[in-house]
């Protein structure tokens, strides 16, 4: 087994398979959405022929929704997993959220938090798209006064609740917008069934990976993991590699990696942060150039699947620190498409 071109082919890293945006997020199940900007860039790598206008279309007609979920962060969601996989996650999202909430002592309670959903469903019917800082101005119109700590555990009080979740998008902020004008109603399922389909979105896309890779992906209890695993039944197999058991989709890719791929990954992108053994494809030894202890993932360069390097998405052109000073590639054609979705 080659784990990294595996990856690199189920992550859509390399031999693209989808067309559009929409395609790639539900394949994924859902993708860290840490930065507003570089997840347009997470996306469009991804994609057969990338397109910041596609991006766009998709996200203000909301058939991709950004929202707090797996681990109580940033991401991006298909609209038609909405609802399936807020109701599967919200028990351990909320419960996330309140111990957060304790250690800061910050107590919300029940009259306050239906007072400013209030005030928020007044203020986006008023105008479709408000923005954190609408939201503080109107809050403060009714004489609520807080700070802009308490006014986020809001706003993701309000995402777990399901009545708000991301408006069109912005150039630089993030906009919310009323879960009823974005989301279709969908029919029901089982726990199970809901279980089962996170289950198979993260190997579909994600293999080989192994159980604890599950767990810290989805935020979900390591039982809930095992179940899910359990009702995919012999859609799952394990392979060994150094002394460890991953799990592939039985009709994963394992095919179609070739040498001389190289990519300029977001910061928070899913190559990285959907497993706890990224050390598959990053050297234990280059660990905090690449993520620090508080969770927060760097901008890394992948050459032929390992993390080599780090760059700057925000400069006006490309600048690199490799990891091995004489290591040499040529990313100038990955900086020019970067350059192409994101300006």
């Amino acid at each position: 087994m080659n784990p990294i071109a595996i990856r690199l082919l189920n992550q859509q890293l390399i031999c693209q398979q989808f067309t559009s945006p929409t395609e790639v997020v539900s394949h994924l199940g859902a993708m860290q959405a840490q930065d507003y900007r570089m997840m347009r860039w997470a996306v469009a790598m991804r994609t057969k022929k990338p397109s910041g206008e596609a991006f766009k279309k998709a996200y203000n007609s909301g058939e991709i929704i950004r929202m707090h979920l797996l681990r109580c962060t940033w991401q991006l969601i298909a609209a038609k997993d909405y609802s399936w996989m807020l109701e599967l996650c919200a028990p351990k999202i909320l419960s996330t959220l309140n111990g957060w909430m304790k250690s800061n002592k910050i107590s919300i309670p029940e009259d306050e938090l239906m007072s400013v959903r209030t005030i928020i469903e007044q203020t986006v019917g008023d105008n479709t798209n408000i923005t954190k800082e609408d939201i503080t101005d109107s809050l403060v119109r009714h004489g609520m006064l807080m700070d802009n700590h308490r006014i986020s555990y809001h706003i993701r009080l309000a995402e777990i609740n399901g009545y708000l979740v991301s408006g069109d998008l912005h150039s630089r902020k993030a906009t919310y917008c009323l879960s009823s004008n974005k989301i279709k109603t969908t029919n029901p399922i089982s726990r199970d069934e809901a279980l089962a389909l996170l289950t198979t979105k993260y190997f579909q896309s994600r293999s080989p990976a192994t159980l604890e890779d599950y767990v810290w992906w989805s935020g979900l209890n390591s039982g809930d993991c095992k179940k899910g695993i359990q009702l995919l039944g012999n859609k799952l197999h394990i392979e060994s590699w150094n002394g460890r058991e991953f799990y592939l989709m039985d009709n994963c890719r394992t095919k179609g990696f070739h040498k001389g791929c190289t990519h300029l990954l977001p910061p928070f992108d899913e190559y990285l942060i959907g497993y706890k053994s990224r050390d598959v494809v990053l050297a234990p030894e280059y660990r905090c150039r690449a993520h620090n202890n508080s969770g927060i993932f760097y901008p890394v360069i992948a050459n032929n699947g390992e993390i080599c390097g780090n760059w700057d998405p925000y400069k006006s052109t490309l600048q690199t620190e490799m990891f091995e000073p004489e290591t040499k590639i040529d990313l100038e054609k990955n900086w020019q498409e970067y350059r192409k979705q994101i300006d």
